[in-house]
């Protein structure tokens, strides 16, 4: 394979998001959150919220995206999406500090692996209520602020192609990916009427240094294999197609899924 293949050049911005205010959940560490979030610096939005679970992980993204990009209207907020008082209150934040959010990204899932026949209950809810109930929460809260201030904006959500195709012990993470993309289709038919388009990307494999630490090397190979270019994509390549449904690139785009995805069947 060509170096082109193996190591993909990074993508200069090219001013997608110029003008625009942002929010992601999930953005702080080295995965597709923070990616986007950079990249959306990036692309020239004018200010950007970003959200985890994690404090101290979060206050060093926010200190390490302004640092890194120059951009000063940059803050941050604790949120667990499994809690519907948190969730208010980072849309209230981010309305607040942004001055209305014209992009919201939402990014925050979890995922273990399980034989189902093996599985709790207590980890087949928890994987839901964070991948799926918590993206449920960010659309509903969001639209409700969107319709009160009557300006339109665009929802992004990161599912997954296993919402579409089978693998073993991801049972509960496949199952809430595919709500993802049930959720993202009948939510875009209820927003059109809102001026939000709401619309979502289906990675295959993306390799951050927290999925090197936790999957089985084994099971790296053996997924790395099934893609055309024999590697993951790099996170900022899943936030580069996030950054074009968040941009007016895809206006006339709203309830479709995306595959981020080089995978030979």
């Amino acid at each position: 394979m060509s170096n082109m293949i193996t190591s993909p050049q990074y993508v200069a911005g090219h001013g997608l998001l110029e003008g625009k205010s942002v929010l992601i959940t999930a953005a702080a560490g080295a995965g597709i959150g923070f990616a986007a979030a950079t990249r959306a610096v990036e692309e020239g939005c004018r200010a950007i919220v970003i959200s985890d679970v994690h404090e101290g992980r979060l206050a060093a993204s926010v200190d390490k995206l302004k640092a890194e990009t120059g951009l000063n209207a940059v803050w941050g907020l604790v949120c667990n999406v499994t809690d519907e008082a948190q969730v208010r209150a980072l849309i209230d934040f981010a309305e607040d500090k942004l001055g209305g959010t014209d992009v919201l990204i939402n990014n925050a899932g979890l995922g273990t692996s399980k034989l189902l026949i093996d599985m709790e209950d207590a980890e087949w809810d928890k994987v839901i209520d964070v991948t799926l109930n918590g993206t449920m929460r960010m659309t509903r809260y969001f639209l409700q602020c969107v319709k009160a201030r009557e300006q339109g904006a665009v929802i992004v959500n990161n599912a997954s192609v296993l919402g579409w195709r089978a693998q073993k012990e991801q049972a509960h993470y496949a199952a809430a990916k595919a709500g993802v993309m049930a959720l993202t289709r009948c939510s875009a038919l209820e927003a059109v009427e809102l001026g939000v388009r709401i619309n979502a990307v289906a990675p295959s494999l993306a390799v951050h240094p927290m999925l090197r630490k936790s999957a089985p090397e084994e099971l790296l190979r053996e997924l790395e294999a099934r893609e055309a270019y024999g590697r993951g994509a790099e996170c900022w390549e899943v936030a580069n197609v996030m950054m074009f449904l968040a941009s007016d690139y895809s206006s006339y785009m709203t309830g479709e899924i995306l595959p981020v995805s080089s995978q030979r069947a």
